[in-house]
């Protein structure tokens, strides 16, 4: 079938529509956390969309250094949401941006070497870094939506009605439309649900009238970056957590796409990540990552040329150049982004659930492993403070549960899974000799 201008224009859009409250829900999350201005907030959703597009053009576009050569989307990553908040409450928004630009650099550097050691992340590990993701992130949705952390009318009867009436609505939209409607659920509910906010007067559209038309993006923006080791360390885990998830999604779209993957197909795809993350942390952006949701709108529309993804990156390139379109996003009311995040998060849960289905858990060394990891993950989410007498340096590292769930995973697995494995082969070997 030919696919016209004004089809692929369209086609382009639906995959901008996709990913948009994604790209922009991060932004939202990470600039509350961290007290960001309006100012400053117009200016991070800004930059983050343009840099949405720039990062998935450098993906799919294959070259002999970068380029997994798929139709891919990339967005910036759920997984960076708690650390950086962390970062940047403990050393301030200078080190997040340090700390982003070295983990892209060392991404750079290890991506021959990861694409052969993906044997250390089976979906036992993978699967409960996901859950834990997902875990970690529910309390920031729920605190949302009862109105945001320390408002004044937190739990009100308003804001609850609101952030479930938007969680309903996604629901609704989700249970009873089909195709593209139903990919695009989360938008329209938070569409509807702001519109439903505007008529009970709790919509202020200040901030759109304050920004600007049209701004160029700048380098450091926030500032000359910072490098402490510790945020550092962080946001390199955070960045090959990123790559084990952007591994599924590579393997799931060469299957769509009729295409096997190789290790130097796997290399690009992880280097063309690690450069997209260093020019997030040079223009003050984010790391950046696959988005799965994506992958599921290729499978739906059924056309899988790279060409609609350069048209939608090219969009995204266009929208982030008008600070008033990201501005727009401002006014969306907690307890609406709330109910919103509820379904988002929570199906971040759900698909790491998925993920550790194709676990045999016949095994009671896989069993520990999630046990463990995803324990100890919601248990330092939901008491931080058990960590409080550990040094200063080091908290940042025990108050994440992403973080501490991650490393439990990666070690136990490696411990009971990995050289046990090997010992049978070995053995078997012997027994062959």
């Amino acid at each position: 079938m030919k696919i016209t201008k004004t089809k692929m224009a369209s086609l382009g859009f639906q995959h901008v529509l996709a990913m948009y409250a994604g790209a922009v829900i991060v932004p939202l999350i990470v600039g509350a956390g961290i007290g960001l201005s309006n100012a400053q907030l117009t200016y991070l959703i800004a930059i983050d969309i343009l840099m949405c597009g720039v990062a998935s053009i450098l993906q799919v576009w294959k070259n002999k250094f970068t380029g997994i050569g798929l139709p891919v989307v990339l967005g910036c990553s759920f997984t960076a949401v708690a650390p950086i908040i962390e970062i940047g409450n403990h050393y301030g928004i200078t080190s997040v941006y340090g700390a982003i630009i070295v983990s892209g650099l060392i991404v750079v550097l290890i991506a021959k070497f990861f694409s052969k050691l993906i044997k250390f992340f089976p979906p036992v590990v993978t699967g409960s870094v996901v859950t834990i993701i997902g875990i970690t992130l529910i309390p920031v949705a729920m605190k949302d939506l009862a109105g945001g952390d320390g408002s004044a009318d937190f739990g009100s009867m308003t804001n609850l009605a609101l952030g479930f009436g938007t969680l309903m609505i996604i629901l609704l939209i989700f249970r009873f439309g089909k195709g593209f409607i139903q990919a695009i659920a989360i938008l329209l509910g938070i569409l509807l649900g702001t519109g439903v906010a505007y008529f009970m007067g709790m919509v202020d559209l200040s901030p759109v009238a304050e920004s600007t038309w049209f701004h160029l993006p700048t380098p450091f923006h926030f500032g000359t970056p910072e490098f402490h080791l510790v945020p550092i360390l962080t946001m390199t885990l955070v960045a090959i957590v990123s790559l084990v998830e952007s591994t599924g999604v590579y393997f799931a779209l060469g299957d769509i796409c009729d295409k096997k993957l190789e290790d130097k197909d796997l290399e690009k795809g992880y280097r063309a990540e690690g450069v997209a993350i260093i020019l997030g942390g040079i223009f003050n952006s984010f790391p950046y990552t696959t988005f799965s949701q994506n992958v599921g709108l290729i499978q739906l529309s059924g056309v899988r040329t790279k060409n609609v993804i350069y048209t939608a990156g090219v969009m995204l390139i266009l929208l982030g150049l008008v600070p008033k379109i990201g501005a727009l996003t401002l006014v969306i009311p907690k307890a609406v982004l709330g109910g919103a995040t509820v379904a988002m998060f929570g199906m971040v849960i759900a698909y790491g659930i998925k993920m550790l289905s194709n676990v045999d858990f016949s095994k009671q060394e896989n069993l520990l492993v999630v046990a463990c990891s995803i324990g100890l993950g919601l248990g330092v989410t939901v008491v931080p403070e058990i960590f409080a007498a550990v040094p200063s340096g080091l908290q940042i590292l025990t108050e994440s549960g992403i973080v501490i769930g991650s490393l439990t995973a990666i070690i136990l697995n490696i411990i009971f899974n990995f050289r046990k494995n090997k010992q049978e082969a070995l053995a078997s070997s012997d027994k062959v000799a």
